[in-house]
């Protein structure tokens, strides 16, 4: 049985952010909510040009915990092993009615760079650093992006 949106939604929270703590999972459930609400660029087509959270969760490519297998290999830390407790389901219910975590604003784009700093720009240069919260650096858009 496929899992509906917010299950999915949770499952990605704990995968994704889960040792971050309250503030690291809800700087990643506003960037999902951001991506599902922009008004351009290719995250605005892929949520159909509003609100498909779901379309931007099983987007191809952009979550590690999304994918069974990476290079080859099984990928353990998937949303099929996760079990989300209630406050992953706290959170996506939180962001799900317009929460959003201050200081992560407008942007699209994390990614943890194992490292003490931030690069200055998301890899293809789409984002701009804009803040740190835990172990993930975000990225707001960069006037690239609306031609993505």
């Amino acid at each position: 049985m496929p899992l509906d949106t917010r299950e999915l939604f949770a499952r990605l929270i704990q995968c994704e952010a889960g040792g971050e703590g309250d503030n690291g999972m809800r700087a990643v459930a506003t960037v999902i909510m951001n991506r599902a609400t922009v008004p351009n660029g290719e995250f605005s087509r892929i949520n159909g040009g509003g609100g498909d959270v779901r379309a931007v969760i099983t987007q191809p490519n952009q979550f590690v915990c999304m994918r069974e297998s990476v290079g080859g290999r099984y990928n353990p830390q998937n949303v099929y092993n996760m079990s989300p407790t209630e406050e992953h389901y706290e959170i996506v219910d939180w962001a799900l009615a317009g929460g959003r975590l201050f200081g992560v604003d407008d942007s699209l784009f994390f990614f943890n760079p194992y490292s003490q700093t931030c690069p200055t720009y998301f890899p293809t240069r789409v984002g701009v650093i804009h803040n740190r919260v835990g172990d993930h650096c975000f990225y707001s858009p960069t006037s690239l992006y609306a031609d993505t």
